[in-house]
């Protein structure tokens, strides 16, 4: 008691520790909700500079000035964004506009077919309406877009300037990668960063070996696509396989059923059994892949456990949305590799497995029947 009312000392200095720490932390969270998009935008490009990291030392290792090395990667990179976005966008849009047109046309084939075969007669008009309703509301929409032609645009400045952010980091990231590391360095303890630095090497492996795998992965199924689409007789084929073969390896967890939809969409539009087998050959090749392809050409990259992959994407979906789903593999493999690293596993006794290894090994009741029958 140190006060003349009998109020300890130390009451008022806890209260304003307290309402500080209390502001502090509502003003912590209001700075980076405000600033989430660029800090968003930073690990995208964090992410996107270690990808393209191997590609750049492959270039330097030849003589190639680093900058110059940074510059041409972008350049094929970018050539390669502008080529799937071009090649696929065009006819997915023609092509769903084209499906809408002809509902009325297939319902009324229906009612045909139904009347003929069974002697029903179908009440399709309130559908065939919903449908005209649906092709009312997308002209009304498109007229809506076309009247705020300023809002519109100022979404796609908007987003214009986040990919140009988000290249820039990455850029300088690339460009002056030597130099950042050495800055990260700088402030880490003489001890610590040797640790640091292996980290930094593990994650630029294993997110270029992801990205690479995974591009490699790609080309198969594109290749696959293209073929199979050929055969079955689907339009714009190789549009189509390009597609199946970016999203069904680029986006985790949800791009193979992603990849399906508009090849199988677009084979509907032009007969629906072509649909049905354009599934069938997508379904088998996803085996093929799961049992085949992927595990030989992740197994030096990437190897990490289905439910651990599927876990990690949906967590990362949940804190960043996509951006989270798509570095979460990544992340998840460099932690992996970084703690086999420093921790060391030893040999598990037979005695510490308990009854289910006596089972296993032939120790237990059965193990005795076993001996017997071998004997």
């Amino acid at each position: 008691m140190n006060t003349a009312d009998g109020m300890p000392a130390w009451i008022p200095r806890m209260l304003l520790l307290i309402v500080s720490t209390f502001l502090g932390t509502f003003a912590a969270l209001w700075i980076l909700g405000k600033v989430r998009g660029l800090l968003i935008s930073l690990l995208l490009s964090l992410f996107v500079s270690f990808a393209l990291e191997p590609a750049v030392q492959y270039l330097s290792r030849r003589g190639w000035r680093r900058g110059t090395a940074t510059g041409v990667v972008f350049v094929g990179v970018g050539v390669l964004t502008v080529a799937f976005v071009g090649l696929t966008l065009p006819p997915l849009v023609l092509e769903t506009a084209r499906l809408v047109g002809d509902i009325p046309i297939w319902l009324a084939d229906l009612s045909s077919y139904v009347d003929e075969q069974f002697g029903v007669q179908l009440n399709l008009s309130s559908v065939a309406t919903g449908v005209g309703d649906i092709q009312s509301a997308i002209q009304s929409y498109a007229a809506s877009l076309a009247s705020g032609v300023l809002g519109f645009g100022g979404a796609i400045v908007g987003v214009l300037f986040q990919l140009l952010t988000m290249s820039l980091f990455t850029f300088y990231l690339l460009a002056d990668g030597p130099k950042v590391r050495r800055a990260v360095l700088s402030v880490v303890r003489p001890e610590r960063q040797e640790a640091l630095s292996e980290l930094w090497e593990i994650a630029i492996d294993k997110t270029g070996g992801y990205v690479y795998s995974r591009l490699v992965l790609a080309i198969a199924s594109a290749a696959y696509t293209w073929v199979a689409l050929r055969i079955i007789g689907v339009p714009f084929a190789l549009p189509l396989s390009i597609w199946v073969g970016v999203i069904s390896q680029f986006i985790p967890a949800i791009g193979t059923y992603l990849a399906a939809v508009f090849p199988v969409f677009i084979a509907l539009t032009d007969k629906p059994i072509k649909a049905v087998w354009v599934l069938v050959a997508l379904v088998l090749y996803q085996q093929v892949e799961n049992y085949l392809l992927a595990p030989r050409i992740t197994a030096r990259t990437m190897s990490i456990h289905p439910a651990i992959a599927f876990g990690s994407a949906v967590a990362g979906a949940s804190i960043l949305g996509m951006v989270g789903a798509l570095i979460a593999l990544p992340v998840v493999a460099t932690v992996q590799a970084f703690v086999s690293t420093y921790i060391h596993r030893h040999e598990v006794l037979d005695s510490a497995l308990g009854s289910h290894n006596e089972a296993n090994n032939g120790k237990g009741q059965n193990g005795k029947w076993n001996r017997r029958w071998d004997d």
